[in-house]
């Protein structure tokens, strides 16, 4: 499936949330997810909080050019 294909089928709502979860893993990994409509984001920071993704290894920027934390950053901020 392409990126296309993934977001109309969550879109129409024929994803599974397994397969939900690996695309949403996906977009964060390459920072697409930030550079979507708003709750693709919001749904990818709902995903991080619950633990059912992760934070992307390398450094990503949202639309506006903010860093997003990488993996490493994240878990210095936690266990501060």
């Amino acid at each position: 499936m392409t990126e296309i294909d993934d977001i109309m089928a969550f879109e129409g709502g024929e994803m599974s949330e397994k397969d939900m979860i690996k695309m949403f893993q996906r977009m964060v990994n390459t920072g697409k997810v930030w550079k979507l409509q708003g709750s693709y984001g919001r749904q990818a920071q709902s995903l991080l909080e619950a633990g059912l993704i992760k934070y992307p290894t390398k450094q990503t920027h949202d639309y506006y050019g903010n860093p997003i934390p990488t993996r490493k950053q994240a878990l210095k901020k936690l266990l501060k």
